[in-house]
């Protein structure tokens, strides 16, 4: 037990402990590319020189992942006058993603991380093995350096505490 402390405490200081580890403000984001709701690719470079706000959601048409997405829905038209494109992400399969879609309306993707990789890399997932997606999200610019990491998201203030961080960005980052 005593080295598994040992070895436990020189990765986290050694920085070489990432999985679980939220991304801070200035990180790079990683590249990605998953498949949306359609199965077509979707790919970080599709958002090079944008900013855009990817949120992880646990489960499509679960109580709360529901009522952040009709949130961001109900901002979206807020969203795009802030020049901020929006994805949000799950476990779940594309099927599930797209009668998620199709029920309450979303005009933004919804992205299958089936293996967990992306959410591992940023601490949506602390292991490829969880069953679930943690409620976290990220602003990226359009430099692909994150703006703002949202950790423990409450899902009916989300949209609106994105669009108020988005208006205090300096001008130039949006």
């Amino acid at each position: 037990m005593q080295m598994f402390m040992v070895v436990s405490a020189f990765l986290a200081m050694t920085g070489l402990a990432r999985a679980g580890a939220m991304l801070k403000v200035g990180d790079t984001f990683p590249t990605w590319e998953l498949v949306d709701q359609t199965g077509a690719k979707v790919a970080s470079t599709n958002f090079a020189g944008k900013t855009y706000l990817l949120y992880f959601f646990p489960k499509a048409m679960t109580p709360g992942c529901t009522k952040e997405g009709c949130a961001i829905r109900d901002h979206f038209a807020e969203f795009q006058k802030a020049g901020i494109d929006v994805v949000g992400v799950s476990f779940d399969d594309p099927k599930d993603n797209a009668e998620f879609i199709k029920k309450e309306n979303f005009p933004f993707r919804l992205l299958s991380d089936q293996e967990h990789k992306l959410a591992a890399a940023v601490g949506a997932a602390d292991s490829p093995t969880r069953a679930y997606a943690k409620r976290i999200s990220y602003l990226v610019g359009p430099d692909g350096k994150v703006l703002v990491a949202y950790d423990n998201v409450d899902p009916s203030k989300h949209a609106t505490q994105v669009l108020t961080d988005a208006g205090q960005l300096k001008p130039g980052t949006k």
